[in-house]
């Protein structure tokens, strides 16, 4: 399916605030209620839009470390070595990579002990053969 700019745009703006009202969206898309509404519709019931989820204000977790880890993968454990990731709480987002790693993970722990405890954790996991951290000291956006 092709996304039009207005598509484009309605993405946009639910990415940065996926609860804002219909009325809202469609005055700063300067387009109608239905017509937002519409394609709202259309474009979950296309796939295009697969859910809505939860973004935690940095405040809430402003003491917390946040790292990407990069992972290598023995070949044929990717699969398994990926859900074993999935079901690490700590393990925020996972994403393949072309290069010298084939994964990064986003890790957020409380201390550097949890993150130090994290690492070693992934880096047990049958089929990851190193890992490799980097602390991050500031986003400066998110969308």
């Amino acid at each position: 399916m092709k996304l039009t700019d207005s598509d484009q745009r309605l993405i946009s703006l639910l990415r940065e605030d996926a609860r804002a009202s219909t009325a809202e969206i469609a005055r700063r898309l300067k387009l109608s209620r239905t017509t937002v509404q519409s394609r709202i519709e259309r474009l979950e019931r296309d796939g295009i839009i697969a859910g809505y989820t939860v973004r935690v204000a940095n405040a809430a977790e402003r003491n917390h470390i946040r790292a990407h880890i990069m992972v290598s993968v023995l070949p044929r454990h990717m699969a398994s070595v990926v859900q074993a990731m999935h079901a690490i709480d700590e393990v925020r987002s996972l994403h393949s990579l072309s290069g010298p790693f084939d994964l990064v993970a986003l890790g957020i722990t409380p201390t550097v002990e949890g993150m130090d405890a994290l690492t070693d954790r992934i880096g047990m996991i049958d089929g990851v053969e190193r890992t490799t951290s980097a602390i991050i000291l500031s986003t400066k956006f998110e969308r």
